[in-house]
C-alpha cells in the first residue's frame, strides 16, 4: 500500500468515527433517555416478579390442591367449577394468570373437558398450556389430537400427534401416539402413511404395547394398498 493509500485510509476511518462520535454527542440525551427506560423496565419487571406474581403464585398454589383431588377423583364438574368455598380450576385460570398454578390448571382443564366431552373447551385450555416438562407437554399435545379426533377435523389431528410423538422422545409415548397417528391416516384414506406409522413403530419400538399387535394393523393397511 503507498503512503497516499495509508493516508487516504486514516483520514476514512478518522472521518467515520469523528461522525460516529458526532451522533453520540448530538443524540447523548435521546441515548441516555433510552437507557434509563431500558433499565426501569428491567427493574419495574424483577419488581413485578418478586413483589406481584410470587406472593399469588404460593396463593394459587395453595387454593388449588382441592381442585386436584376432585380431578384425579375424576369428578371433573367439581375439579373445574370448585367446591364449598374451594376454587376450582377454572377460577384460578381467572384469578391468577401470569402464574405456573393457573398455567398448570390449564392443563388439567383440558383434560377434565375432555373427559366431559367438551372438545373445544378441551382444546382451548390445552393450548394455552405451556409445559417445561416433555412427558407433560406431550400429554397435552397428545390430548389436543384426541379432540380434534373426535370433531373428526384429523387435519389438526395429525399435526397435534406428530407433535406429541416428537415432544414424548420416548419408548412409553411416542409409540402410543404414533399408533393413533396411523389411525389418522387410515380415517383419511392414506393408508400409505398409515403402514409407515406402524412400520415404524414395529422397528423403532418394538418392546413397546403399542408393538404388541402391530402386524395386525400392518396387514390392513398393506391389503388396502
Amino acid at each position: 500500500m503507498s503512503k497516499t493509500q495509508a493516508s487516504t485510509k486514516v483520514v476514512v476511518e478518522n472521518k467515520d468515527f469523528g461522525q460516529t462520535g458526532k451522533f453520540v454527542r448530538e443524540n447523548q440525551k435521546s441515548l441516555m433517555f433510552i437507557g434509563g427506560a431500558i433499565v426501569a423496565m428491567i427493574l419495574i419487571y424483577i419488581a413485578y416478579q418478586r413483589f406481584y406474581i410470587g406472593p399469588r403464585e404460593i396463593v394459587a398454589s395453595n387454593q388449588m390442591h382441592v381442585a386436584q383431588d376432585f380431578w384425579a377423583k375424576k369428578d371433573w364438574d367439581k375439579a373445574i367449577n370448585g367446591d364449598a368455598g374451594y376454587p376450582g380450576f377454572q377460577k384460578i385460570v381467572n384469578d391468577y394468570s401470569n402464574t405456573k398454578a393457573a398455567n398448570l390448571a390449564y392443563f388439567y382443564l383440558g383434560i377434565a373437558y375432555l373427559n366431559k366431552g367438551d372438545y373445544r373447551k378441551a382444546i382451548d385450555n390445552l393450548t394455552n398450556y405451556r409445559g417445561d416438562d416433555n412427558m407433560a407437554a406431550a400429554e397435552a399435545l397428545g390430548s389436543t389430537a384426541d379432540a380434534y379426533v373426535e370433531l373428526k377435523d384429523y387435519d389438526k389431528a395429525e399435526t397435534y400427534f406428530k407433535k406429541a410423538a416428537d415432544k414424548a422422545n420416548n419408548k412409553f409415548l411416542t409409540p402410543l401416539y404414533l399408533k393413533k397417528l396411523g389411525l389418522v391416516y387410515e380415517a383419511q384414506n392414506d393408508n400409505k402413511s398409515a403402514d409407515d406409522t406402524y412400520k415404524r413403530i414395529k422397528s423403532d419400538y418394538p418392546d413397546s404395547q403399542s408393538a404388541q399387535n402391530i402386524d395386525e394393523y400392518i396387514a390392513r393397511t398393506e391389503a388396502k394398498l
